[in-house]
């Protein structure tokens, strides 16, 4: 599937079988020459690069984000991942002893301990709905979903794509159901800008947290905070600094309470136009589509082979360039370690409540072979102590 010409713009090391993009992504050499390039700038001038140029540059880098996810741009502040994101909404809404925040069983590790951490200081409670696997359909989730709400849910926070088991949650059809509540809505879509389309108008989500350096292909440090205009008042930064009380302010408190945090490298933020650019140059569709494809085609020998079930039907629906596989093993941090020190295969090998699952990322420069790499490891070492029978 994935051409020499695509592979080669990439910086991953050849000699590692790269699986796991959806982890923290890997930035091609045109993006990264952009960061360098807004580096150098940086470090030859810094005052004008951060007092003079730097919100003008920042308001350019958000004019293209919004026009990627059809959002305004004013609408959207950068953050260095989701996490501190998330912190943002958690520490700032107003919980009182008994509220309720909804979420799944399924929810990636850091934001569950937020969310707990927070409810637990406000006496509130973090309701985690339990989802059944595998995912029959669409309405069937909702439905099973909103049996956990009830007269104290203050608000819905759910991810758009799940790390541990890759599933597409249907997040529209919640925020439609929540909205019509009029119950608040926050959806963790770390995974899902640049693996599916996203528009924001059509979703509309209240709050929405994106991750640019995993499948938009940024560098490290470039994630975004989406917050429906009305709401934006309610949430404060997790540093005050410059922006409070702006002596020069702009059209949006939002925007200077958030953006100007004193000195920092915000050259990661820039490269978002470069990195749309990229895709846009190289028919990001047609090789997202690919990937979907080789995802798919594959699937089956890897249930087959490690004796599971698939989680959801395998439809554009629950997939996009991720897969994950319930996998037996006795110790998943040995196994993926034996993996990468053995087989020479980055992949993660990841528990989640009772459940262990491997998870397989494919993006532009991946190849058939390296699924065959992956499988021939899995059936060499499947009756070791690695892997239970």
């Amino acid at each position: 599937m994935a051409s020499k010409k695509i592979k080669n713009k990439f910086l991953l090391d050849p000699k590692i079988t790269y699986l796991n993009f959806g982890s923290f992504g890997a930035c091609p050499k045109p993006i990264f020459e952009d960061y360098q390039k807004w580096q150098l700038e940086l470090e030859r001038e810094p005052v004008q690069f951060i007092a003079v140029n730097g919100m003008e540059y920042l308001k350019q880098s958000r004019m293209a984000l919004g026009n990627y996810i059809n959002c305004n741009a004013d609408d959207v502040v950068f953050v260095v991942n989701p996490s501190y994101a998330v912190n943002i909404i958690a520490k700032s809404l107003k919980l009182n002893p008994g509220d309720e925040i909804l979420t799944t069983n399924l929810e990636y590790g850091a934001c569950d301990k937020t969310w707990s951490y927070y409810c637990k200081n406000n006496q509130a409670k973090y309701f985690r709905q339990p989802i059944s696997l595998p995912i029959k359909s669409i309405e069937s989730f909702v439905d099973d979903f909103f049996e956990g709400i009830s007269h104290h849910t203050k608000m819905i926070f759910i991810s758009h794509i799940t790390s541990s088991t890759a599933l597409i949650f249907p997040v529209k059809e919640i925020c439609e159901r929540a909205r019509q509540m009029r119950i608040m809505t926050c959806v963790d879509g770390a995974h899902a800008p640049g693996q599916i389309p996203l528009n924001m108008r059509e979703l509309n989500a209240d709050i929405y947290i994106g991750a640019c350096h995993k499948w938009m292909m940024t560098p490290k440090g470039c994630s975004f905070l989406y917050v429906r205009k009305e709401l934006q008042p309610l949430f404060d930064p997790l540093v005050v600094s410059w922006g409070y009380e702006n002596e020069f302010p702009s059209q949006s408190k939002f925007l200077d309470y958030h953006q100007m945090q004193g000195t920092r490298d915000f050259s990661a933020f820039l490269t978002i136009p470069k990195a749309i650019q990229f895709m846009q140059e190289n028919n990001w569709v047609s090789v997202a589509k690919e990937c979907r494809e080789l995802v798919r085609n594959n699937a089956m020998r890897f249930f087959d082979l490690l004796k599971s079930q698939p989680l959801c039907p395998f439809s554009d629906e629950f997939l996009a360039q991720m897969i994950s596989i319930p996998i037996q093993t006795t110790d998943p941090e040995k196994l993926q370690r034996h993996l990468f020190e053995n087989y020479k295969i980055e992949i993660p090998v990841m528990p989640h409540e009772d459940r262990v699952f491997i998870r397989y990322s494919i993006q532009a420069y991946n190849t058939q072979q390296d699924l065959d790499t992956l499988y021939d490891a899995l059936k060499e070492i499947l009756n070791s102590p690695l892997i239970g029978k």
